[in-house]
């Protein structure tokens, strides 16, 4: 199982940056207020990356201690970590975009409103690191009976 890489955390970032201000545009276009995300929402991302960081510790700890530990166990805690890095990168950059659009305005944004979008931007960005942190908890030694498929036979 490969590690998340930045470089589609980024690409997501920047593609869901463009859906955000996008979104926003055609909400004005058609008349409608522009989107604010709840003030909960952040609140509900630093706590799914803290679940990460709970879930990821265990593994972490019977890797350093040498204790086995099932390996499915490491895979969900790690799989879990890869959905909410992404997730964090899609929320980070659909908030800035909604952000750049409200900047972009002639009129002032309401001050509730880009707190809320930057409290968003904030704690997708806490949701990416804890759950990259919690992906690099749950990375297992190789076992020494483990060969690459082009190793030769001992």
């Amino acid at each position: 199982m490969r590690r998340t890489s930045p470089g589609v955390l980024i690409v997501l970032g920047l593609l869901s940056a463009a859906a955000g201000y996008g979104f926003d545009h055609v909400l004005t276009i058609t008349g409608n207020a522009t989107f604010t995300p709840t003030i909960f929402l952040p609140v509900l991302l630093v706590l799914l990356g803290a679940t990460c960081l709970l879930l990821a510790w265990p593994v972490r700890r019977s890797v350093r201690s040498g204790v086995r530990i099932d390996p499915f166990r490491a895979v969900r805690a790690s799989m879990l970590a890869q959905a909410s890095s992404l997730l964090g990168a899609i929320l980070a950059g659909f908030g800035a975009g909604l952000l750049a659009y409200l900047s972009t305005r002639p009129v002032p944004a309401p001050v509730g409103s880009t707190v809320a979008m930057v409290a968003l931007v904030v704690g997708a960005l806490v949701l990416s690191g804890a759950a990259l942190l919690a992906e690099q908890f749950c990375t297992l030694p190789k076992d020494s009976d483990d060969r690459e498929p082009d190793d030769p036979a001992p």
